[in-house]
């Protein structure tokens, strides 16, 4: 064994020292990515969370890193200016305690400081977590964001992403074509209908009539920029980890109905129908659900009729979003359908291979999600930039390389503690932080 080990190691050496001497003057970096009537020098994303790069509940630097628009510009070859917050992040990030002989989590209460604060420039990334389509053109600073107009809590993540730069009351909108950019990708409006979901339908959407009018007046805007544009539709949030986790452990353990509550009247309900969201994981755990006498309250369940009208309307969302963009001549991302073709393959084989690495919609274990169950992992985020460029690609005739998923970390974040791992597992205030 020694005298195999021995010749692995001059193997070794010869091989470097070789290497070592060869002349690499020759080499250059590889040319920027070109197309035909787009150009990528000033790239600039707007969205909510997707964009931001928010996950396991917090945004902090080294998931911000490999938010998609990030990993595009990389890809671009271009400069990208992102909010940078050190670690540990925004309050609430969803921490792995223990993986053995179980699986628990840990809520971090700390909050890192924006290491850039000063930077003095709009940044490119213009993702902004809770954010909403109609905060686009409206909303400036935590006040003034849709949630807290409509009696909601103000929202710091405004001032943090926005921090009136300039000494202005600027809006995304504003910060945008402060910027003049050359090319945009947008990614708005789930926040219109998930957090409905979110709430187990107990808090109202965006109505289509009034989504339809401020998309059209965000492409209309967009267009005024003559730049490039892509945009995105908008995910089934059903397929998720946030909504299909606790149900479908349920199953595994062979239950098929569970108690909820709604109006003052407790039922029983199928598992097969009835959706129950991701927080409520420590109430089924003290035995909510189980019985006729503890009935899980209404907002952590969404019911058949719930499930449907959510879905039909994603749908006309996504009707609305692909009519404004093709009107305009803008890139359209089916974002949904990448989504579920996941799912699909989930469905029938296990899940799908991307550069060798499997996904599928499982809480944790797909490696899609991060650990709020809604968020995609650093690898999502992989997926969903190689779904903008391969779009992008297409529409531009232009040749910016797709990223090779597998060289992208997982993602998942450990607690770190000198007197060993803390636990709880999930419990509902774990999620009161929370953006989408």
């Amino acid at each position: 064994m020694k005298k195999i080990f021995s010749l692995f190691l001059v193997l070794v050496s010869t091989v470097v020292i070789f290497t070592g001497c060869q002349d690499k003057s020759d080499l250059v970096a590889p040319a920027a990515p070109t197309a035909t009537g787009a150009n990528f020098t000033r790239f600039v994303a707007v969205g909510n969370s997707l964009t931001a790069g928010y996950q396991s509940g917090s945004l902090f630097e080294s998931a911000q890193m490999y938010a998609y628009p990030k990993l595009m510009a990389n890809q671009m070859q271009t400069t990208f200016a992102f909010p940078n917050v050190g670690a540990p992040g925004t309050k609430g990030r969803i921490e792995v305690a223990t993986i053995t002989p179980s699986f628990s989590s840990y809520t971090n209460p700390n909050s890192g400081p924006l290491l850039n604060a000063t930077y003095p420039l709009p940044y490119n990334n213009l993702g902004i977590p809770g954010a909403l389509l109609n905060d686009f053109m409206t909303a400036y600073d935590s006040l003034s964001c849709t949630a807290a107009m409509l009696g909601g809590s103000p929202n710091p993540m405004f001032n943090l992403v926005l921090r009136n730069q300039g000494g202005a009351k600027t809006t995304q909108w504003l910060q945008l074509k402060a910027q003049q950019p050359t090319f945009v990708t947008f990614w708005l409006g789930s926040n219109d209908i998930l957090g409905h979901a979110a709430s187990g339908g107990t808090v109202p959407f965006t109505p289509v009539a009034a989504f339809t009018a401020l998309y059209n007046q965000a492409m209309d805007s967009l267009k005024s920029l003559n730049c490039g544009v892509a945009v995105s539709n908008i995910l089934d949030v059903a397929i998720t980890p946030l909504f299909t986790t606790v149900g479908g452990q349920l199953r595994l353990q062979g239950a098929t109905h569970f108690f909820t509550s709604k109006g003052g009247v407790t039922s029983l309900v199928t598992l097969t129908n009835n959706m129950i969201i991701l927080p409520a994981s420590a109430l089924v755990a003290q035995g909510f659900g189980l019985s006729a006498a503890k009935p899980l309250p209404d907002n952590v369940v969404l019911d058949s009729a719930e499930i449907l009208n959510i879905r039909t309307v994603t749908a006309q969302y996504n009707g609305v979003i692909k009519a404004a963009a093709e009107a305009r001549g803008f890139v359209h991302v089916d974002m949904a359908a990448k989504l579920m073709q996941i799912a699909v393959a989930y469905a029938t084989s296990g899940g799908l291979f991307i550069d060798g690495v499997k996904f599928s919609p499982v809480f944790i274990t797909g490696n899609l999600f991060s650990l709020d169950g809604v968020h995609p992992s650093n690898q999502g985020h992989a997926i969903v930039a190689n779904e903008f460029i391969t779009a992008i690609n297409a529409k531009y005739s232009a040749n910016i390389p797709l990223i090779n998923v597998a060289s992208i970390p997982g993602g998942l974040i450990f607690k770190q503690t000198p007197s060993g791992a803390i636990k709880p597992d999930y419990t509902p205030e774990m999620f009161n932080n929370i953006l989408f």
